[in-house]
């Protein structure tokens, strides 16, 4: 559980993309815990609209009169069918989708708050890469790690645009994580397969998403306020 005695998101706007589940859904109940009170609003869009994008921040600049905090959870590679498949598998229309699921929406989220973060002076915006994107999974498809090293590129650029408008923007590149969207493929594969990624492991497990979400809570906060253009790799040392 986290430690409620830290305030560190008290008085803090936070927008999160992807909440509903997964490593997001953990980063919020984090946040919600050191927050010290407030409310939160789940809003239904699609992040790759980018008037729904549009609409989602403008309703919460009106509603609060700032954006603090921008996490950009939407992404994966299980959007296609094939989430491994091999370059002379893919499809361009699979290619596609894969770069637009990950690469568009967090920057569409980005184009929409980082000029209310401009106005500020301030703001923290964390990304989700993976260590797909620095060309380390076995399992993942070349449009994936493609997509999230293009993330990992994102994230340094952003940060060299945005630091002298006060505004941190870093990544994590987590390994697999045990979110119930993987959890299904992962249950699904042979024993000795998953004996050998536990294996290789040197912590000798998987991540679950808490495990994340402390890293992205962490970027996300003044904790880090000397940090950016950083991608951590949140892999257990894999």
């Amino acid at each position: 559980m986290p430690d409620q005695s830290f305030a560190r998101f008290r008085g803090k706007v936070a927008l999160i993309s992807g909440a509903a589940d997964g490593i997001c859904r953990a980063s919020a109940e984090i946040i919600a815990a050191e927050a010290g009170g407030g409310e939160h609003l789940a809003y239904c869009a699609n992040s790759l609209k980018q008037e729904d994008v549009d609409a989602v921040v403008a309703d919460v600049v009106d509603r609060y009169g700032r954006i603090d905090i921008l996490i950009n959870g939407v992404g994966g590679s299980t959007i296609i069918a094939n989430a491994g498949a091999t370059v002379d598998e893919l499809t361009m229309e699979e290619w596609q989708q894969v770069l637009d699921f990950n690469l568009s929406g967090t920057f569409l989220f980005c184009h929409a708050v980082v000029p209310h973060m401009i106005r500020q002076g301030s703001g923290k915006i964390v990304n989700f890469a993976s260590i797909a994107g620095r060309g380390k999974s076995a399992t993942s498809s070349s449009a994936y790690s493609a997509a999230k090293g293009g993330i990992i590129a994102m994230t340094t650029k952003l940060a060299l645009e945005l630091g002298p408008a006060g505004i941190n923007v870093n990544a994590i590149a987590p390994s697999a994580t045990l979110t119930n969207r993987i959890r299904r493929h992962w249950e699904g594969r042979p024993a000795e397969l998953r004996e050998r990624a536990v294996a290789s492991t040197p912590l000798r497990r998987l991540a679950e998403p808490i495990d994340q979400a402390n890293v992205v809570c962490f970027l996300a906060s003044s904790h880090a306020d000397f940090v950016t253009g950083v991608t951590i790799d949140v892999t257990g040392g894999a």
